[in-house]
């Protein structure tokens, strides 16, 4: 089975039933309505922007990645069923949203992927220790984003990539930004 299908089923099986998960893949009627009031788009304009914003993910990954905020996982929680050699980290402001995407991870029995409660302003890990930082409709919702960023890149090891997206209100998503590479210097604080 193709990637592309083998996460289409897995959404399926991860239920798409808040209402926060259909507005964010717009496959609810409420999600519907949402997609085209407030961001002008459609469901087949949102899937072309998630399997972009995805694609920075190489089909066989198998190294460490970080998905700051998880949300309630719907977005990626099906793509990471794809990935069994991944090491997987998801991390959430909010316990309410992470503890909806651990039930999705434990629904589709995913056993590569831990879930911590932080803030993306104040990481708990180490330098250089994600190949990937990954953030999906996200740092809008930061109220650091300097520091926010600063702590991505601090954990992201050298050469490693961090792709972030996010709806936009003029109805279009913005791009991801295409695999920001690390900076040689560390910004200064």
């Amino acid at each position: 089975m193709e990637r592309k299908e083998a996460i289409r089923g897995a959404y399926r099986m991860t239920g798409e039933n808040s209402f926060y998960d259909g507005m964010i893949t717009c496959s609810t009627l409420s999600g519907k309505a949402v997609c085209r009031l407030v961001w002008d788009m459609n469901k087949v304009e949102n899937d072309a922007y998630l399997e972009k914003a995805l694609s920075g993910i190489p089909e066989h990954f198998s190294g460490k990645l970080l998905e700051v905020p998880v949300g309630t996982g719907i977005l990626t929680m099906p793509l990471y069923q794809t990935l069994p050699q991944a090491d997987i980290t998801c991390l959430d402001y909010s316990p309410d949203m992470m503890g909806q995407a651990q039930e999705k991870a434990e629904h589709l029995r995913l056993k590569n992927v831990a879930f911590r409660q932080g803030d993306v302003g104040a990481l708990p890990y180490a330098d250089d220790t994600f190949d990937i930082v990954l953030s999906l409709n996200g740092f809008h919702a930061f109220p650091d984003k300097e520091a926010a960023y600063r702590e991505v890149f601090r954990v992201l090891r050298p050469g490693g990539v961090s792709t972030s997206g996010r709806i936009g209100s003029s109805g279009t998503f913005m791009k991801r930004q295409d695999f920001s590479r690390r900076p040689t210097k560390r910004p200064s604080v």
